[in-house]
């Protein structure tokens, strides 16, 4: 897991100011969320993709921002849809991740599949 904040500085004050705030949703509830019981959604894999992308110093900045914008939704406790409602309560939060994933989908790299897969795996094997 990334431990150092991203230099959001080269982006518009506004947009900077949006993706520190997303970074540090992301940040403080991602893993919880995945632990929490997402991991065993069919996206588990394509979340935990769009996280590595999100902080890969590789990817670009905007696409970076892009990528966390989705995970802070994911990562919400109220959103849309509530999560603890059965089968349709994460159907938005796919959504959110899969729009993000179909823009951005040039900069996910299969490293980052392999991560998330390597994760999940790990993560099954503690549960």
């Amino acid at each position: 897991m990334p431990s150092t904040s991203t230099d959001w500085s080269a982006l518009p004050p506004e947009e900077r100011a949006k993706a520190q705030e997303d970074e540090a949703r992301v940040r403080g509830g991602f893993w919880r969320k995945l632990k929490g019981g997402a991991a065993r959604v069919p996206f588990a894999s394509d979340a935990l993709a769009a996280y590595y992308t999100a902080f890969d110093r590789e990817t670009p900045l905007r696409v970076r921002a892009g990528f966390l914008a989705a995970l802070a939704y994911f990562v919400l406790p109220i959103d849309g849809i509530p999560d603890i409602l059965p089968m349709i309560g994460l159907g938005d939060d796919a959504l959110v991740l899969v729009g993000a994933m179909k823009m951005l989908a040039g900069h996910i790299k299969p490293h980052h599949y392999e991560a998330a897969q390597a994760t999940l795996k790990a993560a099954r094997e503690e549960a």
